[in-house]
């Protein structure tokens, strides 16, 4: 079994390493806020000290980190990755990060005489947690097949996306379809309430007709029970719908509906609900119907107002 590192263990990293180390796989973390492994050492896991003496402890590394500054820090600042990358290092990057950088890091691991995987993942808190996530993965196939079993260990599919950065492409394609999905439910909530429909009846509704969305399935209990707690964040969705905004401009293609949607998102963040689950967007809706999506009170009356 591969001696496996994990760097960034927020709400996606720490439950897919914990699965890992359920699964029997030595595994070195190291997290840039302390106090994040905590969990994770009681199961088993080696706390490291910096990412390059994770690299120099592990044969396969995987990073999951929130941005593109984050993952240059990790990799090339003071004490990061690449210069402590052994030769036949397997690098597998499940952050959302641009596909330019996806690239970069491929070519100067490759430099080094290592492999890069960009395996970015869909699914949000609840599919870490279960092993369920879907990889979508830029790079080559046999490097694929040599990790596909660790992958299996923190999800149901490895869906191969062609070349290094192909990965990431995908990502940003499919983000933009849930960030639009999201908003797409939450609005028509929003015209729901106002004309006097009960939310639970019309989030049936959805579910059973051609509104029907994952999105839907996953967000309406939170939604009926205002629970906001984060399984993916508002401003990780607008952090990825930015990325997305700025390789559609790259790639010459239109998406008018993708820059609507931003903006509502950066309104979202701006009242202040960018920690929040991105289905917090809600709270914009109410504040303009001066109602709860999920019931007839008055946001005076029932609707915490936004710090």
């Amino acid at each position: 079994m591969f001696k496996i590192g994990f760097i960034g263990l927020g709400v996606m990293g720490e439950p897919m390493a914990a699965n890992l180390l359920r699964k029997g796989y030595s595994v070195t973390v190291f997290n840039r806020t302390p106090g994040k492994a905590d969990k994770l050492l009681e199961l088993g896991a080696n706390a490291a000290a910096s990412p390059a003496a994770v690299a120099r402890a592990s044969e396969l590394i995987i990073t999951m980190i929130s941005n593109d500054d984050s993952i240059r820090e990790v990799y090339y600042g003071d004490n990061g990755l690449i210069g402590a990358i052994a030769p036949g290092t397997i690098v597998i990057d499940s952050s959302t990060i641009s596909p330019a950088l996806a690239r970069q890091l491929h070519a100067d691991i490759s430099a080094k005489s290592g492999a890069f995987l960009d395996a970015p993942v869909t699914g949000s808190k609840p599919a870490a947690e279960s092993g369920s996530l879907v990889f979508m993965v830029g790079g080559d196939l046999e490097v694929i097949r040599k990790v596909q079993d660790v992958l299996h260990t923190m999800g149901r599919k490895v869906i191969p996306m062609g070349p290094g950065g192909s990965g990431s492409t995908a990502k940003l394609a499919h983000n933009t379809i849930v960030g639009i999905n999201v908003a797409a439910l939450i609005e028509g909530m929003a015209i729901a309430a106002s004309g006097g429909i009960d939310a639970k009846s019309f989030l049936e509704l959805v579910q059973a007709g051609g509104a029907a969305s994952k999105m839907a399935e996953l967000k309406a209990p939170k939604l009926l029970d205002r629970d906001f707690s984060v399984q993916f964040s508002l401003a990780l969705m607008l952090k990825d719908l930015r990325l997305a905004s700025s390789l559609s401009d790259e790639l010459k293609t239109p998406t008018p509906i993708l820059e609507a949607v931003k903006s509502l998102y950066q309104v979202g963040d701006a009242m202040g609900l960018g920690e929040l689950d991105l289905s917090a967007l809600a709270q914009g809706y109410e504040q303009w119907i001066n109602k709860r999506i999920t019931n007839h009170s008055s946001v005076e009356d029932s609707v915490a107002a936004v710090d």
